[in-house]
Formats: structure tokens, sequence, C-alpha cells
């Protein structure tokens, strides 16, 4: 029901309901895909409405239209990148690396070439990298 979704809680009970409907439970918020934490579920609460909360959580058309005004046409990784460093106030590579999904260690430039693109589109002051934390400047 939850497939692949990476969900943080602190809560243990949530923490074995969401990997039985087949969510990845994460011990880290940054990394995590939707914050349960943060939702406001009235309980008793049905399975379909708990999906449908979290499928409202993953919505983040809102956080786009905050920063750009409109919906860009932007890939996966760089709408994931706007989004993360626009709800986190800023992250460090590391931190967006694994936000992606990605090893902190991994030896990859998906996060650089993401940025790179981003900053090709709207500006290079649209990514600021300030003491090695990047964050959303100004278009």
């Amino acid at each position: 029901m939850l497939n692949g979704i990476r969900i943080f809680t602190s809560d243990a009970t949530w923490r074995n309901i969401l990997t039985d409907f087949g969510a990845v439970v994460v011990d880290d918020k940054l990394v995590a895909d939707v914050d349960l934490d943060a939702i406001a579920l009235r309980l008793p609460v049905a399975p379909m409405e708990l999906k449908s909360a979290i499928i409202a959580a993953l919505d983040d058309s809102d956080v786009l239209k905050s920063v750009f005004g409109r919906i860009p046409e932007l890939s996966p990784v760089q709408r994931q990148i706007v989004v993360r460093l626009k709800k986190n106030g800023g992250m460090s590579a590391d931190e967006l690396k694994m936000a992606l999904g990605y090893a902190r260690d991994a030896t990859t430039h998906t996060v650089d070439t993401a940025v790179y693109g981003l900053r090709k589109l709207f500006g290079h002051e649209f990514i600021k990298n300030e003491n090695g934390i990047f964050k959303i400047g100004g278009i």
C-alpha cells in the first residue's frame, strides 16, 4: 500500500504499522519523504485514510509555488532538491545525497549535476552554497 515511501515517525506502534503496509521507516527526518509525526491524524484512522494523508503530505505543489510562483517543469531530482532545501532551510551535499536515497559516502555527482541544472535554468544565485550548506537564494 505504501511501497517504497520513506516515512519518519518516532512512535514504535506507527513504525510497525507502516512497515506492515510496505513503507520504508527511517530514523532521520532529513531522509524521509513524509514526517508522520507532523501529520495531524485523528484516531482511529482507517488504512485508506492513512494512505490519503500520506499521499497528501507527498504533494509538494505548495512548496514549489512558494519558490517559483508557479509549478515549473523540473526533473524529479531537481524537484526534490528544491523542496528539501526550502523545507529544511538548507542542507549539506551529504544530507542532500541521503535525502535523495544515496549513502552519505556514495560517489555520485547527482546532486552537483542537478544543482548545476537548476542554476543554469534560474541563475547562479538560485542555489547558494554558504559554508558547505546549499540554500535557496533568489530567482
